[in-house]
């Protein structure tokens, strides 16, 4: 039985370092979540869906932070995944959050860019995550209980 799996990543170098994983996306039933943006992403042929933009610090977050949930609920509903990898950033917290309630898999890897201090986003998920990967050795001492799985890239 082959697992199904959610790869998710906000737009820019998030989603860059997501595409680093395209082989394990090739090897697995997969599906990638992302922001909707001007500029075409390249999913490689991977079937991919395309979640609205957001940003903290707009006026309008509270109502598009709904929209996002509902637009990602349908999504994880549809799809069924059972393990969801995340390279954060804020889009794809609740595709995280609802992998969690519906007792899925949840695999968040930290940002490279973070050698000695943690994203919101990594530090909403070390409290969900099933496995969380840093790609630096000093990011254990932010995330002790992270592995270090070294750099994506």
């Amino acid at each position: 039985m082959s697992l199904k799996i959610c790869f998710t990543a906000s737009s820019g170098g998030h989603f860059e370092q997501l595409m680093m994983l395209y082989p394990m996306m090739k090897e697995h039933n997969s599906f990638i979540l992302t922001e909707r943006t001007d500029y075409n992403i390249n999913s490689k042929e991977i079937k991919s869906y395309n979640v609205i933009q957001i940003n903290r610090r707009e006026f309008l977050f509270i109502f598009k932070m709904l929209v996002l949930f509902l637009q990602t609920i349908i999504i994880f509903i549809k799809e069924k995944p059972d393990v969801v990898i995340s390279t954060g950033a804020l889009a794809t917290i609740p595709m995280c959050l609802i992998t969690k309630i519906f007792k899925r898999r949840l695999i968040f890897i930290e940002s490279f860019s973070k050698i000695n201090s943690p994203t919101i986003t990594g530090k909403l998920m070390y409290k969900h995550a099933d496995l969380f990967i840093v790609q630096w050795e000093e990011m254990k001492k932010v995330y002790p209980n992270a592995i270090n799985g070294g750099g994506i890239y």
